[in-house]
């Protein structure tokens, strides 16, 4: 991805400097008032710019009233590792259509101009924060509006520098926790951690099976409970709202990615506004810690 010529305003504000303390105030926000109703949120994952910049903006500012609690925007790249075939097509339409991080910063701007509290996250790749510029890059999300990163392939052991001036902005640093995450290694993953915990579900790339629910998930979600305090999303693999609402009751989040990105591939935005609603109807009947 080629640096972009952005027309954001990267000068620190006043506005910056006074969430420095408060990272992911929104997020904590969120969790907190689903928390006092015994509920999960529904995080809804779409790619900036799938599968034009017209549509994808319009999805985003009409997905928390179908009932997305927390947007996770996807920032394209052409290299997506974690990522499956859905969201790697979903990246290439973005690309292919002009998006660039610059205009995904703007569309969190935009969605600012409507909605205050709906926390965003943006997820992806340390390679276009790089060729933007890491301390620019933080700077400008800040003051768009975004709320947390998830930076897939930024290890611990060279995220500190970064950490630090996300939270010095009040930036979310989602540290991501995998079935193979050795214990030994899993402080220093959550020692940078703010906003939630992503935990995901089984091995793979997104999107690659339907989430059998088992009885080791909710153990393994009770052991990371007990070295966090942190919220705990789950997700690669839900796809239906009988699932969503099955992990609902042992976790504090659902993340829903690939199965939102194939219905909008499908049926368009309101197939995809479709099945938000859906899986938030069936969320909304399930309890934490209810059989």
């Amino acid at each position: 991805m080629s640096a972009p010529s952005s027309t954001i305003d990267t000068r620190e504000t006043d506005a910056t400097r006074h969430v420095s303390t408060q990272p992911g105030s929104r997020l904590a926000r969120r969790f907190a008032a689903l928390g006092a109703e015994n509920r999960a949120a529904l995080v809804t994952y779409v790619m900036a710019g799938d599968p034009d910049p017209v549509t994808s903006g319009d999805l985003l500012a009409r997905l928390p009233a179908a009932g997305a609690d927390i947007i996770e925007l996807g920032m394209p790249f052409s290299d997506p590792m974690a990522d499956g075939v859905a969201i790697q097509r979903a990246g290439q339409r973005a690309l292919a259509n002009g998006q660039t991080l610059a205009r995904t910063l703007e569309m969190v701007r935009d969605f600012r101009q409507r909605d205050e509290e709906t926390p965003i996250v943006l997820m992806g790749y340390l390679n276009p924060l790089q060729r933007f510029g890491e301390d620019r890059f933080l700077q400008a999300a800040a003051e768009a509006g975004v709320d947390g990163l998830i930076l897939v392939d930024l290890p611990p052991e060279h995220g500190a520098a970064l950490t630090a001036r996300a939270r010095d902005l009040g930036l979310a640093r989602i540290p991501l926790v995998a079935p193979t995450t050795p214990p030994e290694r899993l402080p220093a993953l959550l020692a940078q951690g703010d906003g939630f915990v992503y935990r995901i579900a089984f091995n793979g790339v997104t999107g690659s099976r339907r989430l059998d629910i088992a009885a080791e998930l909710e153990s393994a979600l009770g052991d990371l409970k007990r070295q966090s305090p942190l919220p705990v999303a789950v997700g690669f693999g839900v796809r239906d709202g009988d699932t969503a609402a099955a992990i609902a009751r042992v976790t504090d989040a659902v993340v829903v990615g690939s199965a939102l990105i194939e219905r909008l591939a499908e049926s368009g935005p309101e197939g995809a506004l479709a099945l938000t609603r859906e899986l938030a109807d069936s969320m909304r009947s399930a309890r934490i810690g209810e059989s």
